[in-house]
């Protein structure tokens, strides 16, 4: 017996096909669409790359004049560097530091280093000091002068009498004018004496780069801004002198260090202990000479190139050395 495998077939209505040609037709006009959008934008795209640019206006060359200070400048952030203004010179070449008035770099030893900085013998201390002199206080007016020796009362020495007058002399003083008074001179107010206050100096140890053989000195640049810091630290220096001296025995040896700032009026504020290693009677020493200083205003020049906050001291030490 054979096998035989059936297949079963159904006959078709139609309605498949029918679907089939609409999606076809669907699917040609998107890409037909599609074509077109892709064309479009080409055109779009190379039209504007080939198109010729329109020319462009030129404007004339527009030149802007600038005032250039007529002091000269140092660099920013410069170290302040005091200086003897009995030793000022001619402005230097090169303008190292910032002062209160100019000094041209010398140095008594030849260059044993790559500092700024003349090179000395001296003591070991952690700031520079190029020469050595002792304190002074600061001295209010006119120095006195020492009062002249007594001496021995004169006898009065005898006054001799006029001869009388002849009938023509008299004459003569009764028909003479008078002689005019002369105006008095106006007389110059004597000059205020400078203060005597010098600060403890003593010569530091420092091996520098400066080749110019002479008296330790550096490239400083005496400034509005460096004279109104030697008033600063003259101002607070010469009180800080004298409360020392009257509170020797309540304060140890160490080192205070401060940070405030200076308004334009010259007052001081923010005023801050950033360090003290000595006690509590040497800061209130170190406070007390800050804010009874009598500073000036600054003046405008200058306080126009501080920020808003006014003139930043960081770093203000005072020291007790145990010898």
């Amino acid at each position: 017996m054979t096998t035989a495998e059936i297949m079963f077939a159904q006959p078709g209505d139609g309605t498949i096909d029918r679907k089939q040609e609409a999606r076809k037709v669907l699917w040609a006009l998107l890409a037909a669409l599609f074509i077109h959008l892709v064309v479009a934008f080409s055109l779009a795209v190379l039209g504007g790359t080939f198109s010729p640019a329109f020319p462009v206006e030129e404007k004339p060359v527009e030149l802007t004049l600038v005032d250039l200070p007529s002091t000269p400048l140092v660099p920013k952030n410069a170290a302040f560097m005091e200086t003897d203004e009995s030793k000022q010179v001619a402005e230097p070449k090169e303008k190292t530091f910032e002062s209160n008035a100019n000094s041209i770099a010398a140095s008594g030893l030849p260059a044993t280093g790559e500092a700024p900085l003349p090179s000395q013998q001296g003591k070991d201390r952690p700031f520079v000091d190029l020469e050595t002199h002792p304190y002074a206080p600061e001295m209010k007016g006119a120095i006195p002068q020492p009062s002249a020796a007594p001496q021995e009362k004169a006898k009065p020495a005898e006054t001799p009498q006029p001869a009388p007058l002849t009938a023509a002399e008299q004459f003569a003083m009764l028909t003479a004018r008078p002689t005019p008074l002369a105006k008095p001179s106006v007389m110059p107010t004597p000059a205020r004496a400078r203060s005597a206050y010098r600060p403890l100096k003593d010569q530091t140890r420092i091996s520098g780069n400066i080749t110019n053989r002479g008296i330790s000195s550096v490239n400083a640049l005496g400034t509005p801004l460096g004279r109104y810091e030697k008033i600063l630290k003259d101002s607070i220096g010469s009180r800080w002198y004298a409360y020392v001296d009257q509170k020797r025995d309540l304060i140890n040896i160490g080192t205070l260090q401060l940070r405030f700032y200076v308004d334009r009026s010259g007052r001081v504020k923010n005023l801050k202990i950033t360090e003290n290693t000595s006690n509590e009677s040497f800061a209130n020493v170190c406070l007390q000479s800050v804010l009874e200083a009598h500073l000036p205003p600054i003046p405008d020049d200058v306080a126009n190139t501080l920020p808003a906050e006014g003139l930043e001291v960081e770093g203000m030490n005072f020291i007790i050395y145990p010898n």
